[in-house]
């Protein structure tokens, strides 16, 4: 019996992107793949890094859900070894925030959040999750934004 093959570390980030960005949009993987004339099943399967996105489609997805490619490249992992041969200039941004917006969960605190207008407001939301989550935020000044009185 043969081990299957895990995705390719590149293939599961952009496959989670193209699933960030097809939620966000509330587009479901049927409305996807239709548009792309496949099943959801193989929208799930780009979408798990299970089977990877050849050229042509990755720009046919970047034109549906209205992003340029370079969108599901953003924060890939580098796997190099070198952190700077990408030759981007910038860090990527640590995959957990990507696997957050993607779930349901993240994507609907994170509408909901930047609907709040108030920007007082919504820095007291993060303060009061940070404190909450044991992590007291630093204002900028070195001190803990919980030292500081509001």
């Amino acid at each position: 019996m043969m081990a299957k093959k895990a995705p390719n570390p590149i293939d599961k980030h952009v496959g989670s992107r193209v699933r960030m960005r097809r939620m966000m949009l509330g587009m479901s993987q049927e409305k996807l793949g239709d548009a792309l004339s496949l099943t959801f099943q193989q929208v799930q399967k780009y979408e798990k890094g299970t089977n990877r996105i050849g050229a042509s489609r990755l720009q046919q997805i970047a034109h549906i859900l209205q992003v340029p490619v370079a969108f599901f490249f953003e924060g890939a992992p580098d796997l190099s070894g070198d952190s700077n041969a990408t030759g981007l200039g910038e860090a990527p941004s640590p995959a957990y925030i990507s696997d957050f917006l993607a779930t349901s969960d993240g994507l609907a605190l994170t509408k909901a959040f930047m609907r709040i207008g108030d920007v007082k407001l919504r820095r007291r939301i993060v303060d009061l999750v940070e404190h909450i989550a044991g992590e007291p935020a630093e204002n900028g000044n070195g001190t803990s934004a919980a030292a500081v009185e509001h």
